[in-house]
């Protein structure tokens, strides 16, 4: 390896892409943010056929259970469908990314869960939004450079549209809105530290030791809080209603949506792919309304739009300045 994978310089703006890399890059990011919108659906559905748990043993505990099993999933099926993830094993580099990787995830995952018990699902999915702002200004801070004028509307369109899709939603600033901060700053480190990573070691490798790192830090934070002893307390991700939810999540959530992300996003600039990332809320609003849990409403479209229109800005003129 050329730099340590700590130093986060001029190293983050997209390499040499090609218009087809490009071009692929964006169709798989848009494919990823459709599967993530789906997970919405599939974790909340895992939570409603464990109400009585969580009444028992506590929210944090339950997820914490479905993190490590989701994760467990994933780890064991790129073990077994790809050479490259076993061989990743054997490289102390490949391990480094991979923990550094997992680690940002889990942080973001378990300050997002634990701040999802005191405020609404609608102001969780504002404050996580605001990762597309959060990556613009560390993406500034770390390669010493103002982003182009096209860059930050799309930041801002698409901040606006993924917090608003469901309506306005009602700040308090109490304890849970400071966690789901945290956690939008951790998932914009994680797109960032991906573009660095990404670009010095294969994909592959590093998705499955990141994998691994999620799985063993989220059953370590299960152990600390005084869960997961108890071989009743995981028989849980084999009830009804829950494990075939668990597949989908490790399957489609994590192994196939962070295999296409490591995959393509080192073919994009970081703010543009996070602009991508934010229509996640649009599918999962496209999903709740076909599925019923959700309402028909004309912030729907406001939101939807003004993503839309930011992604469109922003490859229109990114397009352009290749061009020129």
């Amino acid at each position: 390896m050329g730099e340590p994978l700590l130093q986060l310089g001029n190293g983050l703006e997209a390499g040499p892409a090609s218009p087809l890399q490009r071009k692929k890059a964006l169709i798989a990011l848009l494919v990823v943010t459709s599967v993530w919108g789906a997970t919405f659906i599939w974790m909340k559905q895992a939570l409603n056929a464990l109400e009585p748990e969580i009444i028992d043993i506590g929210r944090f505990q339950v997820v914490a259970i479905l993190v490590a099993a989701r994760f467990a999933v994933a780890a064991i099926a790129m073990l077994l469908f790809f050479p490259k993830a076993r061989a990743a094993l054997k490289h102390p580099e490949q391990w480094r990314g991979g923990l550094i990787l997992g680690s940002i995830m889990l942080v973001g995952f378990v300050t997002q869960m634990i701040g999802l018990e005191d405020i609404s699902p609608s102001v969780s999915a504002f404050l996580t939004s605001l990762y597309v702002v959060f990556t613009a200004l560390i993406t500034v801070v770390f390669t010493k450079s103002r982003p182009s004028r096209a860059l930050l509307l799309g930041v801002l369109l698409a901040t606006f549209g993924a917090g608003f899709i469901q309506g306005p939603p009602h700040l308090t600033w109490g304890l849970g809105e400071v966690l789901t901060v945290i956690c939008a700053v951790f998932f914009a480190l994680h797109i960032i530290y991906t573009q660095k990573i990404t670009q010095q070691l294969e994909p592959i490798g590093v998705t499955q030791t990141s994998f691994i790192v999620v799985t063993v830090g989220a059953f370590l934070l299960l152990l600390l809080i005084g869960g997961g002893r108890s071989i009743s307390q995981w028989d849980l991700v084999f009830k009804d209603g829950v494990f075939l939810q668990v597949l989908c999540l490790g399957i489609g959530g994590s192994l196939f949506c962070l295999l296409l992300l490591n995959l393509f996003q080192r073919y994009l600039h970081p703010i543009q792919a996070a602009i991508i990332y934010a229509f996640e809320p649009v599918w999962a609003t496209f999903y709740g309304l076909s599925l019923g849990l959700d309402h028909w409403s004309g912030w729907i479209l406001v939101g939807g739009g003004a993503l839309f229109v930011g992604n469109i800005v922003v490859e229109v003129f990114t397009s352009a300045d290749e061009e020129e």
